[in-house]
């Protein structure tokens, strides 16, 4: 990946519910895997709170989750390791698959990723006959909360700290994955779904982003706490102009996309 920032996975899991709902819905969509016992493996595992979902679906299956952050796969060895589920700390822009899989699964994680479409070819190949590639990336980078958060990273204030650090997602449309997964010869279903989220408390939409879209920020202000201080009450301001908090919480709308790609 081109950027190292440092998670905090109790942060991150702070809006599981939200977050884990994507991938509920892209379980139910992944088909029965040709292997007996599966071997499946969950790129970017984060906490290891989706493996645990792999394995509770499939308790048989070998699973293995990668990811590159340290802080991550220590929480994921904690809640979700032993037993058929490991861990290795890996950068998927240089992964290599060596054995064949069953499901290689991805949730939240491509977006991080420049060019991850031009890796595809080499998973693809690493999957088993009648696997299944399944995975959902978020697609909310024109969003308030996004463009904001760009905008103020190249503010005058903040552009030589800053600067050229947030760029949002590298993400395709639905119909490009498919193109491309098409093209490799897999049986490709692509889709796109908004959760309108409703987020309690203060400032839910500034909790949310940092766990996620905040944390190259947050790493590159490191331990400057008056410039992390700073940043966050005019990012947190912006935000509460743009998503006003209602009777019953704030509404966040969200926008994900999906695909399952099977081969024939």
């Amino acid at each position: 990946m081109t950027s190292a920032p440092t998670w905090d996975p109790r942060q991150y899991l702070r809006h599981s519910g939200h977050r884990t709902r994507p991938v509920h819905d892209l379980l139910a969509r992944v088909p029965e895997l040709p292997g007996e016992p599966a071997r499946i493996v969950d790129l970017g595992c984060g906490p290891g709170n989706v493996t645990a979902l792999l394995a509770d679906r499939w308790p048989g299956a070998r699973i293995t989750g990668l990811d590159n952050s340290a802080e991550m796969l220590a929480e994921a060895e904690r809640t979700a390791g032993g037993g058929l589920v490991d861990f290795a700390r890996v950068d998927l822009a240089d992964w290599a698959p060596a054995d064949p899989y069953d499901l290689i699964f991805s949730s939240a994680t491509f977006q991080w990723i420049p060019g991850h479409e031009d890796l595809f070819p080499a998973w693809v190949r690493a999957l088993a006959p009648g696997g299944t590639f399944a995975f959902t990336v978020p697609g909310n980078f024109t969003a308030p909360s996004h463009v904001l958060l760009h905008d103020l990273c190249e503010s005058p204030r903040w552009r030589a700290r800053l600067g050229g650090l947030y760029r949002g997602g590298h993400v395709l449309e639905p119909g490009e994955y498919l193109d491309r997964l098409a093209g490799l010869g897999l049986d490709v279903d692509a889709w796109e779904t908004t959760y309108v989220q409703l987020l309690p408390g203060p400032d839910p939409v500034l909790d949310w982003t940092k766990g996620t879209a905040l944390r190259p920020v947050l790493t590159a202000l490191g331990s400057d706490a008056e410039a992390v201080a700073e940043f966050l009450a005019t990012y947190g301001s912006l935000l509460r102009e743009a998503y006003a908090a209602g009777p019953r919480g704030t509404v966040f709308p969200f926008r994900r996309i999906f695909v399952v790609a099977r081969v024939r």
